[in-house]
């Protein structure tokens, strides 16, 4: 006797994510991590362009090599003067601005 299968219809990740979105903690920690981590692809960007190795800009900001590396896989808070030094390495003008 031939079993029929019931077939599995597994919902979209854009209704996934707009269902846990109404959810205000989960809404904010996702923007936070969206934040930085387009930011952290923005410098690794700014690095490969320059043909630069993760060493070296750390030497010219002052930082260590594994710093860069978190950094541009978003797990390390950015501060505004770490941002700026980045900025001037590659001759670029940080800015920030307050959006609604």
């Amino acid at each position: 006797m031939k079993q029929k299968h019931k077939k599995i219809i597994y919902p979209s990740f854009e209704r996934y994510l707009a269902k846990e979105m109404e959810d205000e903690v989960f809404r904010k920690a996702y923007e936070e991590e969206s934040r930085k981590l387009k930011i952290a692809y923005q410098i690794l960007l700014l690095r490969k362009r320059k043909k630069m190795s993760q060493a070296e800009l750390a030497k010219k900001i002052g930082t260590k090599q594994s710093n860069i590396a978190r950094m541009e896989t978003g797990q390390q808070n950015f501060s505004i003067d770490m941002l700026q030094k980045i900025a001037q390495v590659f001759n670029r003008k940080l800015k920030i601005s307050f959006i609604k």
